[in-house]
């Protein structure tokens, strides 16, 4: 039976994860609270709000991104494992080494795009120097 609403495939990488780094779930410490914005009836009554802290190293999340508990659960846990392999690991984690390769990728793109569209307006004037009157000398 499966603790969090997500695909089995993605439970068992998060435990591997957590067992990798040596997070044990009797050192969470889990809150539920009630969460904030938008939403209504739902966000009024039920605390989906989860607050993740793991005791050994202090660190702590929190997650409100869906409006199912168990989905917030295990998205808390994935957050809090990322944070701990950072610090662990004292390097950028997966996420954010793909996020800096998409920004350097756009920059590469943009320049290209600029001198592209330099040599563009430049062809351009070009072809307007060409259709002005001659001039009598």
């Amino acid at each position: 039976m499966s603790l969090f609403s997500v695909s089995p495939h993605k439970e068992q990488e998060l435990s591997a994860r957590m067992k990798r780094l040596g997070i044990r779930t009797k050192d969470l410490e889990e809150k539920f609270i009630r969460s904030s914005g938008h939403g209504g009836q739902n966000i009024n009554k039920t605390s989906t709000c989860v607050f993740l802290r793991h005791l050994p190293s202090g660190v702590s999340v929190k997650c409100q991104e869906e409006r199912s508990r168990a989905l917030n659960r295990f998205l808390a846990r994935r957050r809090l494992v990322e944070r701990i392999d950072e610090i662990r690991l004292g390097r950028l984690s997966d996420e954010q080494q793909r996020r800096e390769k998409i920004r350097r990728q756009k920059r590469r793109r943009s320049r290209r795009a600029r001198a592209r569209m330099l040599d563009e307006k430049r062809k351009h004037g070009e072809k307007k120097m060409l259709r002005a009157a001659v001039k009598d000398i």
